[in-house]
């Protein structure tokens, strides 16, 4: 016997909404791993610091994004986390065409 189709509508399954968690209870979740991961980014900025030609690496682009990066998470704005995506992200380009495997 042939399986029926159903149509999948919001009765089946209703939207769902998320509720955050309160501010102390994030807090108390993730503050290790937000001390870690700033650990990580301060040891790697240590080590850009101590190499050799320090000083050419503020024109980097990369670092200069990372400035920016930092500034962010320094702001009020409730989408940081978009914001820094946008920053690390390229811009959309339609004719952009997808590498083709090296065999």
């Amino acid at each position: 016997m042939p399986l029926k189709k159903r149509s999948l509508t919001r009765a089946t399954y209703p939207l769902a909404t998320m509720t955050p968690l309160p501010a102390a209870r994030a807090l108390d979740q993730y503050f290790l791993d937000a001390r870690s991961r700033l650990l990580d980014v301060a040891a790697i900025l240590d080590r850009v610091g101590r190499g050799g030609g320090a000083e050419a690496t503020v024109a980097d682009p990369r670092m200069t994004r990372i400035r920016a990066a930092i500034e962010i998470l320094l702001g009020d704005n409730p989408n940081r986390a978009e914001q820094i995506q946008k920053l690390f992200s390229l811009e959309y380009d339609a004719g952009w065409v997808r590498p083709q495997p090296r065999l």
